[in-house]
């Protein structure tokens, strides 16, 4: 990638002709060590399907694999349960379930949490993971596309923020295992390596809130991902799209901090 730079102030036609595209271990490599670069140079060329649905499903396999290791340590797994637990009482305070179907939720709860444990709860456990954590994926890579597209008129498609966010997954890989690691090692679950996990902090509160937000890998990620659609949408403007992406995570989980107030059954995903 260093001789992209000397030839950056030729006709892009021509450049374009010089420069080899990248392969995706080249691309996933370049994500760590020269995001910028790899990504100008990544914006030479279509969109690769590859560059998005292959960390997409690893990042989200992963996630799911790790989950299902945790259960496996007692003092996680009654943790997990007494989370869901308290999920349902707070439903009952709220009086969105009737105080007569406590007794049958939990049953069902520890019956659920058992089956989790085992070979099909493995599988049920990776393959839910994958699927609505891509759904989720693909509704947030609309939302920048859209505020990206419209609001900073960036020269780009759908797929090109596909591959920016997919590209940017593969720093979120490492704090799935850094995660995974801590939760083994002291007993209870780590949702992410912010300081409200480190501390322990109430994540229901609006200090702990914006203490979850305190996390250098997901800014790192976000960091990333915003460089990620500035050169693929033909900009040098990185403070521009780094507003967009930062602005869009605080925001948006602000939003769902409070609408997870209104709906207490959602307090468990909040943060």
């Amino acid at each position: 990638m260093d001789n992209f730079e000397n030839n950056e102030q030729q006709n892009p036609g021509e450049l374009n002709q010089q420069i080899e595209e990248l392969n995706h271990s080249d691309k996933m490599i370049g994500v760590f060590t020269e995001p910028s670069n790899m990504f100008k140079i990544t914006s030479f060329f279509p969109p690769r399907t590859k560059d998005w649905i292959i960390p997409l499903l690893l990042v989200f396999a992963l996630v799911g694999i790790v989950r299902s290791i945790s259960m496996m340590n007692e003092e996680v797994f009654f943790e997990a349960k007494q989370q869901q637990i308290k999920a349902i009482e707070k439903m009952i305070e709220a009086g969105t379930i009737p105080k007569d179907q406590e007794d049958a939720m939990i049953e069902r709860v520890n019956s659920q949490m058992e089956m989790m444990r085992g070979p099909v709860g493995w599988i049920i456990n990776i393959v839910s993971t994958v699927i609505f954590g891509s759904i989720f994926f693909f509704i947030i890579a609309g939302i920048y596309f859209l505020l990206v597209k419209f609001v900073l008129k960036g020269d780009g498609g759908y797929q090109h923020v596909l591959v920016a966010s997919g590209l940017s997954a593969y720093i979120t890989i490492i704090q799935v295992i850094l995660t995974g690691i801590l939760t083994l090692m002291l007993g209870k679950i780590f949702q992410d390596t912010s300081v409200a996990a480190i501390m322990g902090a109430e994540r229901s509160t609006l200090t702990g809130f914006f203490l979850a937000k305190l996390d250098p890998i997901t800014i790192w990620a976000y960091a990333v991902l915003s460089i990620g659609l500035t050169k693929l949408f033909k900009s040098d403007d990185v403070k521009k799209y780094a507003l967009v992406v930062f602005g869009l995570w605080i925001i948006g989980s602000l939003i769902f901090f409070y609408i997870a107030k209104a709906v207490p059954f959602l307090s468990g995903f909040a943060g």
